[in-house]
């Protein structure tokens, strides 16, 4: 339990004035609307599963695993016998790359 000596000591008496408080919460200690001041956009864009990845391009999982992923899809597995994870924005850049060389 603090005593009233180390509460002076620290600053936090008690008797601080109202408005002096209330100045300080007006400029601000931190973020308090984070959406409002987004941090850098994420290159990768949001994790999708295969099977979103094959409704994106128009075929089946299988075909995606078979035919996509050799052709150079870019996606990540998340161990050694761990599920593909693929990630929107890179998914649409490498079909729109594809699609200017001519190759889906």
């Amino acid at each position: 339990m603090t005593t009233d000596r180390e509460r002076q000591k620290s600053g936090f008496a008690g008797n601080a004035n109202p408005a002096s408080i209330q100045a300080i919460s007006r400029i601000g200690g931190g973020q308090s609307c984070p959406q409002h001041y987004p941090g850098p956009p994420d290159p990768l864009g949001d994790p999708i599963p295969i099977r979103a990845v094959a409704r994106m391009l128009g075929c089946s999982a299988w075909t995606v695993r078979q035919k996509h992923i050799p052709q150079g899809l870019p996606h990540f597995r998340s161990g050694p016998q761990g599920k593909l994870v693929f990630f929107r924005d890179q998914v649409i850049r490498w079909i729109l790359a594809c699609q200017q060389k001519g190759e889906i």
